[in-house]
């Protein structure tokens, strides 16, 4: 059994004000995606010779849209998929973020409509402004996975395994740290696949392609991850031992695996 490294989840606190790794995970996040994103542009090996309509301007503008889609949408999707019920008597509560409660399903969807009337505001191609975010998500998803782990939260099932770590708040037992698994899978791993058919395969070229990628791969990750994740305990196991991330996962690795075939065959023609 591993010890869990019991760290503040307070990184500074400024007097009344604390400010937490949790919020420092959204902003390197962001800052580092944003980053990645201008890089792309600038690289001429990525794009051999296919028009680029995005600038490295207009994704600094895309930063603040992206943001409150990933904020709002999270909050409101964390309500509607997981606790409807509580929030549906305590309305006021949605809107104590600093307690906690934000889902990736619903983030997701708020990134997505913000991709969707920024695209169509700055007169954009819609797949390459998608396929741009799609590469650089995963950065994101490492640092708030990593952010999960610190606050002790998301924790595994029961194991005997000799990875297995006592959480607190989660009782004697030794538990997977799916959180760890998260950052590898949807993070680590996903973005160095993206990153190299990006570079390698001319990828751009065939726009979806990358978008279609980035959500079959989170799909099977975080489906993967959930034989090794505690459900929520307001929610369980759902029919036949799935989980409510199981379910909100599935829908994306058809519509990812769509749009690669959709991608790879528009591009073929």
């Amino acid at each position: 059994m591993l010890s869990f490294p019991e760290i503040d989840p307070v990184a500074l606190q400024l007097g009344p004000v604390a400010i937490r790794w949790y919020s420092l995970a959204y902003l390197a996040g962001i800052a580092l995606g944003w980053a990645y994103v201008v890089r792309t542009l600038q690289n001429p090996v990525v794009w051999r010779g296919t028009a680029c309509a995005v600038t490295p301007a207009a994704i600094g503008d895309f930063v603040l849209w992206a943001t409150l889609g990933i904020i709002l949408g999270g909050r409101f999707g964390y309500v509607l998929f997981y606790n409807f019920s509580y929030f549906a008597g305590h309305p006021l509560e949605i809107f104590k973020l600093w307690q906690g409660g934000m889902s990736f399903h619903g983030g997701m969807l708020g990134v997505i409509l913000a991709i969707i009337l920024f695209a169509r505001k700055r007169q954009i191609p819609l797949g390459q402004l998608a396929d741009l975010v799609a590469c650089a998500a995963p950065i994101g998803l490492f640092f708030g996975r990593l952010a999960n782990f610190i606050n002790a939260e998301l924790w595994g099932r029961v194991t005997d395994s000799p990875i297995g770590m006592v959480f607190p708040g989660a009782g004697p037992a030794p538990r997977h740290p799916s959180q760890l698994y998260e950052a590898a899978l949807e993070g680590v791993v996903l973005f160095v696949l993206l990153h190299f058919v990006s570079r390698k395969m001319n990828a751009f070229a065939k726009p979806w392609l990358l978008t279609g990628l980035f959500l079959a791969g989170y799909g099977l990750a975080r489906i993967a991850v959930e034989f090794f994740r505690e459900p929520d305990a307001h929610i369980g196991y759902l029919q036949g031992g799935l989980t409510m991330g199981m379910i909100l996962s599935l829908p994306m690795v058809f519509v990812g695996g769509g749009l690669v075939v959709f991608a790879l065959r528009r591009a073929a023609k």
